[in-house]
């Protein structure tokens, strides 16, 4: 066991010394790999925020429920017992008297409304659904529509819908933009490795000749593209996270102008350990490649 673990010890501070050997290359290296890797994560990234920023502007994907005018209190404690029930996300309930307020305080409003005999308002509930999928959230304003006393339950299901198939488009573009540059960094690991193959090609036959394993020969290699992969990941973490900061107060300041109230979320601790073990990962294929191409070559 302990030769095990110093087999591995020297292999990894042999691919340490490889990439510090040569600083430049190993910068433009993390940098294919990091601008790579950056591309699809930023696009996940800003989907991902899409949806919380139209969840977070005023009345996008909300179902309003206006009662009936000659619904009452009993009427409404009704609804708002169903709506405990059926737990359909965050709600809260809107008197006809509040809504004459806010629609009073509306640019020229005031008169018009000054000028009405009674309140043409009904009471309403603003519901904000859990689950916003656009079938989900036709089934659930179904629902609303049966219940005694509601006259009109709004829902701009084909905006839900048109949104929804834009986020759909997105995340296909991106996995489809991701793979083929997965498939790139693999190239470029492949062609790396294959360089640093080459210049030690007589070693590589001498240990084999003494009695060396594939296994070996691989090890320090694969921890050479592993590592390569894995800071290349994290420099990809540095570029989106620094995107970020650059935009988040000009994205918060034009959600604000919508009524919104949102923060640009940014990478977590997990997604930057994924995009680390994902560049790792690449790296270490392209290596075990370009290493069983050339062994299998000189026999």
């Amino acid at each position: 066991m302990k030769t095990f673990f110093a087999q591995h010890l020297a292999a990894l501070r042999d691919a340490l010394r490889r990439l510090l050997a040569s600083p430049l290359n190993t910068l433009l290296s993390l940098l294919v790999i990091g601008i790579a890797l950056a591309l699809p994560s930023a696009g996940w990234l800003v989907l991902d925020n899409l949806r919380g920023i139209t969840g977070s502007a005023s009345g996008v994907q909300q179902v309003s429920i206006f009662m009936a005018l000659d619904a009452g209190k009993k009427e409404v404690d009704e609804i708002e017992t169903r709506l405990r029930e059926a737990r359909p996300g965050h709600w809260r309930f809107v008197p006809r008297d509040e809504a004459l307020k806010r629609l009073q305080a509306s640019e020229g409003m005031a008169e018009v409304i000054a000028s009405l005999p009674k309140n043409p308002l009904p009471d309403a509930f603003i519901v904000e659904p859990e689950d916003t999928q656009p079938d989900s959230l036709e089934r659930l304003a179904g629902t609303f529509s049966g219940w005694p006393k509601v006259a009109h339950v709004q829902l701009d299901s084909d905006w839900v819908k048109r949104f929804d198939a834009f986020l759909r488009i997105g995340k296909l573009s991106i996995t489809l933009l991701a793979g083929l540059l997965a498939g790139a960094l693999v190239a470029v690991t492949f062609n790396t490795i294959r360089l640093q193959v080459l210049a030690q090609a007589t070693e590589i036959e001498v240990a084999r000749l003494i009695g060396a394993t594939d296994a070996f020969i691989r090890r320090p290699f694969h921890y050479f593209g592993a590592l390569q992969g894995a800071l290349g990941g994290l420099f990809a973490a540095l570029l989106v996270s620094s995107a970020g900061l650059l935009l988040a107060a000009p994205v918060g300041e034009l959600v604000a102008l919508y009524g919104g109230n949102f923060v640009l979320r940014g990478l977590s601790p997990g997604n930057i350990a994924a995009m680390a073990a994902i560049g790792a990962a690449l790296g270490w294929l392209g290596a075990q490649l370009s290493v069983s191409l050339h062994l299998h070559r000189i026999g």
